[in-house]
């Protein structure tokens, strides 16, 4: 069973307080938690690498896209500021050993990191990928990932969310259109 599962690792983008509980996705977010954390117990049980991927922001905004930096201006607290509560992973997620954590400050998980790097260095050339969200982050990761010639790409359609139900299924579209795999948890147990 392993074997299977080896090459494979399994990206958790920006699973966080500030994305799940605040106001930027509403319940579209809170819905997928209970299919995240299936998705990375079964990816456990496989064998399959687990990479947290997190937003991890300076307080004053300084390493975020420009046009968000208002979110950090003065006397307002940002998005999935470091050392915040707002960034620590939601509730029922856990970051366990042999787990890797992986800190970006753009869409991509790929962007400006080297996670490409520790992935390949790991043997890894198929991602699954779960978390929030769909347009911005998973989407641009997915992309990257494309890009990078990854073997097998695969989105868990119901551990990925958008604001809306409609932009979620856009994006989804697209990333099909381009080879990625698109099932449901059910489907990729």
């Amino acid at each position: 069973m392993g074997d299977k599962w080896k090459h494979t690792a399994l990206l958790v983008v920006d699973m966080q307080k500030d994305f799940i509980d605040g106001p930027v996705l509403g319940k579209a977010g809170k819905a997928i938690v209970p299919n995240v954390i299936e998705a990375v117990q079964i990816a456990r049980q496989r064998g399959i690498l687990v990479v947290w991927v997190v937003r991890e922001h300076d307080p004053l905004g300084r390493d975020v896209e420009l046009f968000r930096r208002h979110f950090y201006s003065a006397g307002k607290e940002g998005l999935a500021v470091k050392g915040q509560i707002g960034a620590e992973l939601v509730d029922g997620l856990v970051i366990e050993e042999g787990d890797y954590k992986l800190v970006k400050t753009r869409f991509s998980a790929f962007f400006a990191t080297h996670l490409d790097s520790y992935l390949k260095t790991n043997g890894v050339d198929s991602l699954v990928v779960i978390g929030v969200q769909t347009p911005n982050c998973i989407r641009q990761t997915v992309f990257d990932g494309v890009a990078l010639d990854y073997k097998s790409i695969t989105v868990i359609v119901d551990a990925t969310a958008a604001a809306t139900a409609d932009v979620h299924a856009a994006n989804i579209f697209d990333m099909k259109n381009v080879g990625v795999a698109t099932p449901t948890l059910q489907e990729w147990v």
